[in-house]
């Protein structure tokens, strides 16, 4: 199957539904000035390796991403926001899984292990997504059209 990983998976999934809601659900818990500034001194916070992105200390303020800059960001979020998520380990859960999900759809070919990591991260998401549907307006997966075609991959 032919992907449009930047647009369907990383800006799709990943940015304007898994991010969008996260980032609700954590001001519901701190509030909408505290998390924004929460997210940002985290992402800071990151350690400096060579292959991981500084984002600096305004990330929540960036308006427009670029696709390496999705992946980028995929690659450290939850070890960056988990601290934030603690007591709430399904939420982390579905985290988790939509990132699994996501780098493993990015593999150029599949073995039947792999196939079945892919299948392990959407049980996960299908497990734990009912958390975040508070935080879309539909709060139905089917009516999410780029969550709901994961069903399909």
């Amino acid at each position: 199957m032919n992907v449009d990983r930047l647009h369907q998976l990383l800006k799709g999934v990943f940015k304007d539904h898994t991010w969008e809601w996260m980032v609700d659900f954590l001001k519901h818990i701190y509030g909408a000035e505290k998390t924004l500034e929460l997210i940002d001194e985290r992402f800071f916070a990151l350690p400096h390796f060579s292959d991981i992105r500084q984002f600096g200390d305004k990330l929540t303020r960036v308006k427009q991403w670029t696709g390496s800059e999705y992946k980028d960001m995929l690659k450290v979020w939850l070890a960056a926001l988990a601290p934030l998520l603690k007591g709430h380990l399904n939420h982390l859960r579905f985290l988790k899984s939509v990132t699994d999900f996501i780098l493993i759809a990015g593999y150029h070919s599949h073995s039947e292990t792999t196939l079945r990591y892919l299948q392990d991260a959407l049980h996960g998401i299908s497990r734990n997504i009912h958390l975040f549907l508070p935080y879309h307006h539909n709060q139905s997966i089917s009516k999410i059209p780029k969550i709901h075609s994961l069903f399909h991959y």
